[in-house]
């Protein structure tokens, strides 16, 4: 598929009182529920396999911005994403491949015993 690609979310907000602390951690959360993976600190992405999925995600991160917060969206086609350059300290990593399905459940909702 030509169309699938990656939005990566990059943000800054202010988290100097405890009110903003809380709103910055809602909005990380929120983003962690739509289905985007941690890259750094204040970077997530997600995957998608055609751009109308995006369509659903912009309003939503839009309207939970925090005050005061800059948020910004990049879509990146899945060739350019593969061809990003990653390092931990002087030691290249490849790129992370696409997810091979869907995640519907996280393994973190399968460590507990039901009842």
């Amino acid at each position: 598929m030509a169309d699938q690609m990656w939005v990566m979310v990059m943000f800054d907000l202010p988290t100097k009182s405890v009110s903003q602390r809380r709103a910055a951690s809602r909005y990380r959360h929120l983003l962690l529920d739509m289905g985007f993976t941690m890259a750094q600190l204040s970077v997530y992405a997600k995957y998608l396999v055609n751009s109308t999925g995006l369509l659903p995600i912009l309003p939503v991160l839009k309207k939970n911005v925090p005050a005061a917060g800059e948020v910004r969206v990049i879509r990146l086609t899945d060739e350019q994403w593969a061809g990003m350059y990653r390092y931990y300290g002087t030691v290249e990593l490849g790129a992370e491949s696409k997810p091979t399905q869907l995640a519907l459940f996280t393994d973190e909702e399968f460590d507990e015993e039901p009842f």
